[in-house]
């Protein structure tokens, strides 16, 4: 299975002590140039700089046509990272791309791609057994990232766990 990433999935779970999941849901995982700059020179001391900076199985491409990221840019108010990632996920055929910004993945989705956030993440690894307490990584998900209770609570009764 091959996966695109956008900065946000990868930051978060580094502050999650999580990050190696995705390593163990995606054989080839792929970001973009832009998603790079992002984590590893913008965020440089930041959560997911080093850990992006030194995944051997994390491999970052350039997008075949900016001219079309620029476009897009003028098209969708949303970053390069995200407009950068969902080109490279097409270009690349990627099985999944992911994204956490609400607009981004409804992109995503017209675009056809398949979409998983941090929250999919977790619990597909959770599903696959490379996660034990899915509760427990929502619980800290909530003291570092802007996500609704709520949502969070619903996942967890889907899982027949109790909520937060």
């Amino acid at each position: 299975m091959i996966a695109v990433s956008d900065s946000s999935p990868l930051v978060i779970l580094a502050k999650l002590a999580s990050f190696d999941l995705v390593r163990s849901l995606f054989a080839k995982v792929y970001i973009s140039e832009e998603v790079r700059r992002e984590v590893v020179e913008f965020g440089a001391g930041l959560p997911g700089a080093l850990e992006v900076e030194r995944a051997d199985w994390i491999e970052t491409k350039q997008i075949l046509n900016p001219a079309e990221l620029l476009m897009l840019r003028e098209r969708h108010p949303l970053g390069l990272g995200e407009l950068s990632a969902i080109l490279l996920a097409k270009e690349v055929h990627a099985n999944t791309i992911l994204l956490d910004d609400h607009n981004a993945r409804r992109l995503a989705q017209v675009e056809g791609l398949q979409v998983l956030g941090t929250v999919g993440v977790l619990e597909t690894a959770y599903l696959q057994g490379h996660l034990a307490d899915l509760r427990a990584a929502f619980a800290q998900l909530l003291t570092h990232s802007y996500i609704d209770k709520r949502l969070l609570n619903s996942r967890l009764r889907s899982f027949r766990l109790s909520p937060l």
